[in-house]
Parts: structure tokens; C-alpha cells; sequence
């Protein structure tokens, strides 16, 4: 990243002394916003100031934030929730991680803040289960943050009341999904609603509900420092305001959890000055760009900017902005075989097209790879992908349908190869 790149989260990860509340006091003004936010703004100016900001959820639909919160019903006589989505389950990963290991109090002062301006009095964390440290550390800070009247009845000498409950899941993928997150914690099996209602009208206890990824609430307290106007500034192009996290991993020297300015590098830059290139010095094969079910790109298709709109032009998406690097010794079959098999074994069942195609896609790839495929069995993979995207209940169909299609689209000589006996397992 050049050196007049601004970023927001990176530098205060790293040092297990970051994530105390000392240190969130004295060096990221913690609680100031919320504060401020509580005695001089209505909940309708946040939302306006998030609005402002341009913020794209973080979690993968990249649907813009303020919006989704002015969707809440102000005149309903229900219960309102703001549900944080910490089922960090996308392949690859794990940006979420950090910033509640390392500065969950900025979570915490993201939360009260979005309560406040959606009229909730209880929110949740919906925390992957395997998260067992991070849901721990979680726990400690909102404890600090109860301790020193931060959360609780009449905060920070206000007249608002908040509190925040950590509900660990149990290591479903499915449960990334809002709704099926949602039933999961209302103790139900975790799958899919039917839309509408949205959570929005009927989400957590059939009450109104705004659901946001763990980055995108981290956000909103420096949205609130900076304004909504300034923090747009932060991105390089239209619709995509602030910073974006990026877990970087795969064949590159240096993986990690990077930052840059919404829209300001290219995913050939990001190889490059994070990643520090190629590992060992091989050559570039291919990226997943935005977790395992985007599709996937070639090595000459990488000088794109890397944000939501650049990158569905081309064919692919964003997601939840985790990049994983291909290099040439790659078999790109047996790659697709562990993507697919991930997503067979995740698939809840709901839905015939997903619970059906899903082992199907499998085990045609299983054959391939092992010499007992038709020659027609490359074509009927790229037809069982078909006739599952688009044709769920949730987005988990075509989190497994995109691969197949992009994987067969863009690299079929090495799909072929198996046919003819020129590869083999092993």
C-alpha cells in the first residue's frame, strides 16, 4: 500500500495488549462516538450519516448498510434487533477473526451505536462455533464494557438501555446465511426462510431485524468520527465508500490480513505489494477473489480494480473480499473436487436442486479424477450447476453452482485431460 493510503483497522492488530479497554480508550478515542451519538443525534441522523458514508455490507452482498437499516419499521410496536454476523464460515477467510480478537471494543461501540439508531435494546453476536477464543474474547470486552457502563440500563449517563448477548453456533456454513442464522438462534434448525417477510419486517423472533457482518458494524464508529461524507472520500470509486479488509492466502510469500481504501489497488497490485508475490517464484495460475464461491479468474484477467462493481463486469464477485492465489503446479480439478465436496457437505437439505445436484456435482468430479467418467460427463457437470443456481432458497446453491461453471469455463483442457488418460489420481 503507498504511504498516503489511509487505513482504519490493521494497526491495532497484532499486540494481544490492543484488545483491552485501556488501550481502546486511549488510542482509538473508544466510546466517544457512542457517546456523542446518544446525546446530541437522532437514530434518523445516523442512519442519514451511514447513508452518507456509502458503507457496503462486508459480508459478501455488499448491500449498502444505511439503507438496510432505514428499512426497519419505526412505528412497529415490536421488539427491534441488530444481529451481528460473526459466522465467519466463507473458505478463506478470516478478516472477521482479527478485529475481534484484537479490537472488539470497536465492535462493541458499533453495536450500540446501530441500536440506537434502529430502536434496539437487545442485540446479538452470532459467533461461528469454532471461534472458541475469539467468542471468549468477545465475551471479556462487552463484561469490560458492562463494568464501566458502556452496555446496560441508561449508558454513559443516557436514557438508552442495551444489551448484548455472544450466541455461539455449532459450525454450520449454512448459518452465514441471515435467516438461517437467525433460526439457528432463535434454537431452531439452522436453514433458510422463504422471502419475503424479510428480517427487516419478521427477522429474530418475528420481530423487525438488521443483520450486518462483523466489519461492517466495526465500522460505523469511524463513520461517526470522520462523518459520512469523509469516509465515502475513503474510497477510489462511486457506491463503495471507507476501507476494505482483505484476507489474503494461497501460493503468495506473505498471506495475511491486509487493508486498503475501497477501490484504490488492483488485484494484481494486492499479489504484488501485500502478498509480495508468488510463492517460490512460481507463476500465477489463477485467483478466487472473494471466498470459494466466486467464480474463479484466470492469471490475465487480475488487472481489475478490486471492488464489487469492476469485478462483477468480468464475471465474478467480491464476496467477502478473500483472495486465494493459484499457482501453476495447481490441478485445477482436484481443487474443484475440495470446493465442491466443502459445499455438498454444507448443503442443509432444504432444497431439492442444492441437497441433490450438490453430491451429484461431487461425484462426477470423483470420477473424473479417477478415470470412470463418460466423455459427456464434463457437459453434464456444467448442466447439474445449471439447474441449481439461481434455484435455491439461499445463495449456498450458487456458492456451489459458480465454481463448477467458472473452473470448467476457464480451464477445460485439464477436465479433459482425465478423459483421455493424460492425468491421473495420484
Amino acid at each position: 500500500m503507498s504511504a498516503n493510503s489511509q487505513t482504519l483497522f490493521v494497526q491495532h492488530f497484532g499486540k494481544d495488549s490492543n484488545r483491552t479497554l485501556d488501550y481502546f480508550l486511549k488510542n482509538m478515542n473508544g466510546y466517544e462516538q457512542a457517546k456523542k451519538t446518544l446525546t446530541n443525534l437522532t437514530p434518523d441522523q445516523v442512519i442519514e450519516e451511514v447513508k452518507k458514508a456509502n458503507i457496503r455490507g462486508r459480508g459478501g452482498a455488499g448491500f449498502p448498510m444505511g439503507m438496510k437499516w432505514s428499512f426497519i419499521p419505526k412505528n412497529s410496536e415490536k421488539p427491534k434487533y441488530l444481529v451481528c454476523n460473526a459466522d465467519e464460515s466463507e473458505p478463506g477467510t478470516c478478516k472477521d477473526r482479527q478485529i475481534m480478537r484484537y479490537t472488539p471494543h470497536v465492535l462493541i461501540e458499533g453495536l450500540i451505536i446501530g441500536s440506537y439508531a434502529i430502536g434496539c435494546h437487545h442485540a446479538y453476536v452470532y459467533i461461528r462455533g469454532e471461534y472458541v477464543r475469539e467468542a471468549e474474547l468477545l465475551n471479556a470486552a462487552i463484561d469490560e464494557a458492562y463494568a464501566n457502563g458502556y452496555l446496560g440500563k441508561n449508558i454513559m449517563g443516557s436514557t438508552y438501555t442495551l444489551d448484548i448477548t455472544v450466541h455461539r453456533g455449532a459450525g454450520a456454513y449454512i448459518c452465514g446465511e441471515e435467516t438461517g442464522l437467525l433460526n439457528s438462534l432463535e434454537g431452531k434448525r439452522g436453514e433458510p426462510r422463504v422471502k419475503p417477510p424479510f428480517p427487516a419486517i419478521s427477522g429474530a423472533f418475528a420481530c423487525p431485524t438488521a443483520v450486518n457482518n462483523v466489519e461492517s458494524i466495526a465500522n460505523v464508529p469511524h463513520i461517526m468520527r470522520m462523518g459520512g461524507e469523509e469516509f465515502a472520500k475513503l474510497g477510489k470509486i462511486d457506491k463503495s465508500g471507507g476501507t476494505r479488509l482483505i484476507s489474503l492466502s494461497g501460493h503468495v510469500s506473505t498471506p495475511g490480513v491486509y487493508e486498503m481504501q475501497a477501490g484504490s489497488m488492483t488485484l494484481r497490485q494486492i499479489i504484488d505489494e501485500f502478498g509480495g508475490g508468488i510463492l517460490n517464484g512460481k507463476k500465477l495460475k489463477a485467483v478466487i477473489p472473494g471466498g470459494s464461491s466466486s467464480p474463479v479468474l484466470t492469471a490475465d484477467e487480475i488487472d481489475v480494480v478490486y471492488d464489487v462493481e469492476p469485478l462483477m463486469k468480468i464475471g465474478t464477485m467480491m464476496g467477502s473480499a478473500a483472495i486465494m492465489v493459484i499457482n501453476e503446479d495447481t490441478d485445477m480439478v482436484k481443487l474443484l473436487l475440495r470446493i465442491s465436496k466443502f459445499y455438498a457437505h454444507e448443503s442443509c437439505g432444504q432444497c431439492t436442486p442444492c441437497r441433490e445436484g450438490c453430491h451429484w456435482m461431487e461425484s462426477i468430479l470423483h470420477k473424473i479424477i479417477h478415470g470412470e467418467a463418460k466423455s459427456t460427463d464434463i457437459d453434464l457437470l456444467v448442466d447439474v450447476a445449471g439447474n441449481i443456481g439461481g434455484k435455491t432458497l439461499c445463495a449456498l446453491g450458487d456458492a456451489a453452482a459458480m465454481p463448477v461453471q467458472s473452473f470448467v469455463k476457464k480451464f477445460r483442457p485439464e477436465f479433459e485431460a482425465y478423459l483421455k488418460g493424460q492425468k491421473r489420481h495420484g
